[in-house]
């Protein structure tokens, strides 16, 4: 019970000297970031180009998801070529539910996805949200 009392204590002293004290994470506010990085997505179509971008990384994401939304491919593989060092990260399997591509990437960071993986005719719409 001291340790509720000691934290309302803090909370009410904070609140007194002009500080906010944040709400805790919701299922709400998780669901939100989701639509806000999702909703800025980019739509391209596998065969289109070499590597899908340049693109460059924004605060609606802290990772680079993708996810395939149309055509008859069952998946695609994918990896992130960092312009910085222009190589890729590491080869990841991605299919219709968004999947994580990169982790951890900082705002501001030029990207490039290859579009290198053979589809044996096959057609892919794909979203990548950065």
């Amino acid at each position: 019970m001291t340790g509720r009392f000691a934290r309302a204590s803090l909370v009410a002293l904070l609140v007194t000297l002009g500080f906010t004290v944040p709400a805790p994470a919701s299922a709400a506010t998780a669901g939100a970031a989701a639509t806000s990085c999702y909703g800025g997505a980019v739509t391209v179509h596998y065969g289109d180009v070499l590597d899908f971008g340049p693109y460059r990384t924004t605060s609606r994401c802290t990772d680079i998801n993708m996810r395939i939304t149309g055509g008859d491919a069952e998946y695609v593989v994918a990896c992130v070529k960092f312009e910085k060092t222009g190589v890729c990260n590491r080869w990841t399997k991605v299919g219709r539910s968004w999947t994580t591509i990169a982790t951890d990437v900082l705002d501001g960071t030029r990207f490039t996805v290859p579009n290198g993986v053979d589809l044996e005719g096959s057609s892919a719409t794909i979203q990548i949200a950065f």
